[in-house]
């Protein structure tokens, strides 16, 4: 066992959660240096994205934060994080385990929830008046810009009340977690024009944008009296441009619309009056959409839809898991068309959630995390169980599923 090779140590390591391997980093040097190295933590992370092990249900409803693993939702979990104290607090975005949480425009951070690492990021004002500003015209996005390996926040700001020239302010500032620096972003005029002369109030939930194909979606409903069709904007993570997104021209006149993702594919969910939803996909980005299923209420379990969002398939494929209304979550059998309840032990399911799924990784997402580098000055003063590893193994295969 002394002689077990650091290879297969590598190999149980990659299948355990990010929860069980930051409790083994402490261990010993070796064990240390292994699950530290970003080559590790990469490997862990398209693995667990492979495999779809160790996903994990993220519920928030004011300033509560828990957790359940989806293949195992009978134990919830409470999350600690920076804004619990006063307001409401939301989540606007799961990425690679990275959450993104908000209690104000100018109070956001990021959480790796495996890894309690938390990330305030610096205070940026608004350009426009406090009193000019509400929520439903502030709009937020969190995503991995996969060109540069950088993790970025966008915050979008429409002021409510014209200026000079008869237009409503906009401004969009995006921030980056590898220099952890803000950068203001200036539109192009095409798509300035979008929000200089079109009063948009977006509903809550589409003010969170939707990543796909490295880029962050929001979508603007068509407003009577300022602009009488749909539009989707994207921003681009790269080039850190903001333009628009094609879609059905069918859809345009549509009069309750929401967009989503879906094992990273764009989403559309069209309402009809309420009594279905049509759910739009673009599987392949830059191509042409399609009408994916059609959820219709049944009066056994789901009996009205004033929200819908699919969140993930199940392991066969066969079956989606959908958010119904207020953190309702049901699988949807995309054969029979029959709805069957997620039941998460301690759930309460009398007050609003809203929900994300959240994934087991060991990602920062910034540099320099002041608990590791304390851990890992403990670890360089001389540890004489640099070899402990080697015995502990055996335990922690009880762990792999």
């Amino acid at each position: 066992m002394a002689n077990l090779p650091m290879d297969i140590v590598n190999d149980v390591f990659l299948r355990l959660p990010a929860t069980t391997l930051i409790r083994c980093r402490v261990v010993s040097k070796p064990c240390f240096s292994l699950i530290d190295s970003p080559d590790f933590v990469a490997s862990h992370l398209k693995r667990t994205l492979e495999t779809e092990e160790h996903l994990m249900i993220l519920l928030q409803s004011d300033r509560i934060l828990r957790t359940v693993y989806l293949d195992a939702p009978d134990k919830l979990s409470d999350v600690d994080h920076p804004l619990q104290t006063g307001g409401f607090t939301e989540v606007f975005g799961s990425v690679n385990g990275l959450i993104g949480l908000t209690k104000s425009p100018v109070d956001l951070s990021t959480k790796t929830h495996s890894t309690s690492n938390i990330h305030r990021l610096p205070i940026e004002p608004i350009e426009f008046p406090e009193h000019s500003i509400i929520r439903q015209y502030v709009f937020y996005g969190l995503g991995h810009d996969s060109v540069s390996d950088d993790y970025k926040v966008v915050r979008m700001v429409q002021c409510k009340h014209k200026d000079g020239d008869g237009s409503y302010p906009f401004e969009i500032k995006v921030f980056s977690l590898k220099s952890n620096r803000w950068k203001r972003i200036h539109l192009r005029s095409e798509v300035q024009i979008l929000f200089s002369h079109f009063f948009y109030n977006l509903t809550y939930r589409s003010g969170n944008g939707v990543l796909a194909s490295n880029s962050l979606h929001w979508i603007l409903p068509r407003s009577e009296g300022y602009i009488d069709f749909n539009t989707i904007i994207r921003f681009d993570l790269a080039s850190e441009d903001l333009g628009v997104l094609s879609f059905p021209e069918n859809l345009y006149y549509e009069d309750y619309m929401d967009i989503g993702v879906l094992d990273g594919c764009l989403c559309l969910m069209c309402y009809g009056d309420f009594s279905h939803v049509d759910v739009w996909i673009l599987r392949e980005y830059g191509g042409k959409w399609g009408k994916f299923i059609t959820v219709v209420p049944t009066s056994e379990s789901v009996v009205s839809l004033e929200f819908v969002r699919p969140m993930i398939y199940s392991k066969d494929r066969c079956k989606i898991l959908l958010e119904i209304n207020n953190g309702k979550l049901f699988w949807f059998d995309l054969a029979s068309k029959s709805f069957e309840a997620l039941r998460i032990k301690g759930f309460d399911e009398g007050r609003p959630w809203n929900v994300e799924i959240v994934v087991s990784s060991l990602v920062l997402g910034c540099k320099g995390d002041p608990r590791r580098a304390r851990e890992k000055k403990m670890m360089q003063k001389g540890d004489k169980r640099c070899y402990t590893h080697l015995y502990i193994v055996p335990l922690l295969l009880v762990f792999i599923p």
